[in-house]
């Protein structure tokens, strides 16, 4: 039987024996002179994530139509996907879309550039990253992260396709993400668009000629890429993705 004396409940967590400690939250909250190790501990870290999902949903709910634009923040203003990038944010602007990106430079930037110029919604999620520092200049709403998983889930939940320009390890990563969450039924009616064929006709080649080879993906994983050169031909695949989901009742 348990002594009472050696029990202690905090909140829903019980503790005994020698995990009973002598002080309480509210204490070490109110008490400035106590330790403050506590502001590191994963039970404080868990109110920081709740804090960035609320903090995204509140500011991207009422977004609209939107499509995720991924490249290299390395990208000079003089490289010509520089130039690509501001085509592309442009013109999905002009087709009702809002354009989110991760907010950085680069490639980044160039699509945010070309979404505010032309009068549209130029989203930017930051992250924290020892490297780079604060959301491009023609970011107009814009949400720095401490975590990338709150990060992702914003991409996923408030696009509906995603515009892939050349780019490094980030934006791989978030492209295979998309790719998984497609192949799992995560996510629907979710295009996936690779713009430049000289940059990513190797990888899917890789794809191809390796995984599928090798019975470890199939070609409907393949085919969920859909690579092009045509800045114009991308966007229209994402309108007729609107369009479909318009036509099954999932809005917007």
């Amino acid at each position: 039987m348990t002594d009472h004396k050696q029990e202690k409940y905090k909140g829903p967590v019980v503790m005994r024996r020698r995990q009973v400690d002598g002080t309480t939250t509210d204490q070490r909250l109110l008490d400035s002179r106590g330790p403050s190790d506590w502001v590191h501990t994963d039970p404080w870290r868990v109110l920081r994530i709740q804090a960035e999902f609320v903090e995204g949903f509140g500011a991207l709910a009422e977004l609209g139509p939107a499509i995720a634009c991924f490249g290299s923040a390395r990208t000079k203003p003089d490289d010509p996907v520089y130039a690509i990038g501001e085509e592309v944010g442009r013109k999905l602007s002009d087709a009702g879309f809002a354009v989110i990106t991760g907010g950085g430079p680069g490639a980044m930037e160039a699509v945010n550039k070309g979404a505010s110029e032309a009068g549209g919604t130029s989203v930017g999620l930051g992250i924290e990253l020892p490297f780079e520092s604060g959301l491009n200049p023609w970011v107009d709403v814009g949400i720095n992260f401490r975590y990338f998983f709150a990060r992702k889930t914003m991409f996923v939940k408030y696009s509906q396709g995603y515009v892939v320009l050349p780019g490094g390890l980030g934006t791989l990563d978030e492209l295979f993400e998309a790719l998984t969450l497609v192949q799992t039924q995560k996510v629907t009616s979710f295009p996936l668009v690779l713009l430049g064929s000289e940059y990513w006709q190797g990888m899917i080649d890789w794809l191809r000629d390796r995984a599928l080879e090798h019975g470890t993906i199939s070609q409907t994983d393949v085919d969920m890429l859909q690579l092009t050169d045509d800045v114009d031909h991308a966007v229209s695949l994402m309108v007729a993705a609107r369009e479909r989901r318009r036509e099954d009742g999932i809005a917007p």
